[in-house]
C-alpha cells in the first residue's frame, strides 16, 4: 500500500475526532446555559435522543456534553433511569454553602485589606447596582431572562471580591470549587428568593472598612443568609423546584 494511501484514512479520523471535539463543547454550553437560566430544571430528565435532535448533533457529541456536565456535578445518570439536571440533597447543599464560606471568607480578609480607594469606590458602585437589581426582581414579572443576567452580575459581583483579595491561587480555587455556580442553580431553583434590603451595599460597606475581620464576618453573615433561604424555600416547596 503507498504512504499517502496510509495517511489518508488517519487524517480523516483526526478530523472526525476534531469535529466532534468541537460539537460536544457546543452540546455542552448549550446545555450548561439552559440549566443555568432555568430552562432545564433541577430534576427534568435528559434525554441523550431529544437532545441530539434539537440541537441537530449525533449520540456521541450529547454524550461527551452530559459526562462533563455530571463531573462537574450539574447532572447526574443512574442505570436502568437516565439522566438529569442534578437533585441536590440538603446536605449537598450544606457542603457547597461550607466550602464557599471558607473560600471567600478569606477573600474578604484579603479585600480589606488591599483595596485601592479606587478599588473600594468600584466595589461600592457595583454593589449598588445589584441592590438595585434585586428589588426589580422582587417587583417585576418572573423573565427568566433578565433573572439570569442578575445572576451573572450577582457572580461577577462575588468574583471581584476574590480578584481584589490581590491572590491569584485563591481567585483560581472560587473558581475551579464552582460554588458560585452552585449557588446561582439553587437561587434559580428557588424562584430568587428575597434579600433584604442594602443586602449587597451593607457587604460592601464592611469590605472596604479595612477591617479584616469585620469584612470576615460580613461576608459569613452573607453567605450563611443565602443558605438558610434556600433551605426554607426547599423545605415549603419541594414539589415547585422538583428537589426530591
Amino acid at each position: 500500500m503507498r504512504q499517502g494511501n496510509v495517511k489518508e484514512p488517519r487524517r480523516a479520523a483526526r478530523r472526525a475526532a476534531v469535529e466532534v471535539g468541537s460539537l460536544s463543547v457546543r452540546a455542552y454550553q448549550q446545555i450548561r446555559d439552559e440549566i443555568l437560566r432555568g430552562h432545564l430544571k433541577v430534576g427534568d430528565n435528559l434525554s441523550r435522543r431529544r437532545l441530539a435532535d434539537r440541537l441537530n448533533m449525533s449520540f456521541l457529541p450529547i454524550t461527551e456534553a452530559l459526562r462533563r456536565l455530571e463531573s462537574e456535578g450539574l447532572v447526574e445518570s443512574r442505570p436502568r433511569i437516565g439522566t438529569r439536571v442534578r437533585v441536590p440533597t440538603e446536605q449537598d447543599i450544606r457542603d457547597n454553602y461550607i466550602i464557599r464560606e471558607a473560600l471567600e471568607s478569606q477573600a474578604a480578609r484579603l479585600c480589606a485589606q488591599n483595596m485601592t480607594a479606587a478599588d473600594k469606590e468600584d466595589l461600592l458602585m457595583r454593589a449598588t447596582r445589584l441592590d438595585e437589581l434585586n428589588r426589580i426582581c422582587m417587583q417585576g414579572p418572573d423573565d427568566s431572562d433578565f433573572l439570569t443576567s442578575v445572576h451573572n452580575y450577582h457572580l461577577q459581583f462575588h468574583m471581584r471580591i476574590a480578584e481584589l483579595a490581590a491572590s491569584p491561587g485563591l481567585r483560581a480555587a472560587i473558581e475551579k470549587a464552582q460554588v458560585l455556580i452552585f449557588n446561582w442553580l439553587y437561587d434559580m431553583a428557588t424562584n430568587h428568593y428575597r434579600r433584604p434590603e442594602n443586602f449587597h451595599s451593607s457587604l460592601a460597606s464592611a469590605l472596604c472598612s479595612g477591617d479584616s475581620i469585620a469584612a470576615d464576618e460580613a461576608i459569613r453573615i452573607h453567605i450563611r443568609y443565602g443558605m438558610e433561604e434556600v433551605l426554607k424555600r426547599i423545605a415549603v416547596n419541594p414539589h415547585r423546584t422538583h428537589w426530591r
